[in-house]
């Protein structure tokens, strides 16, 4: 399962879902513009990232759209997807 942290006007947020929509992943999104208790919730099980988006498989943090890109470039994310 993937879950997304993002905001309204995230510029990266909207290139982490369209990568996943892409590769036809359906993921759950939590948008924490407007709401104090999710933010603090994506920064404790992100070890204390601020930033979005936060992206997650199976509950393991694998950071935002950069670090997303990069399982994907290397293969890596088609392999975490179908684990």
């Amino acid at each position: 399962m993937v879950v997304m942290y993002t905001t309204q006007f995230c510029p990266f947020c909207v290139r982490a879902k369209a990568l996943l929509k892409h590769k036809g992943v359906l993921f759950e999104e939590i948008d924490v513009g407007d709401d104090d208790g999710l933010r603090l919730r994506m920064v404790e099980a992100s070890g204390g990232r601020r930033t979005v988006p936060q992206i997650f498989i199976d509950g393991k943090s694998i950071g935002g759209f950069e670090e997303l890109a990069a399982l994907d470039r290397d293969g890596e994310l088609d392999r975490l997807l179908v684990a």
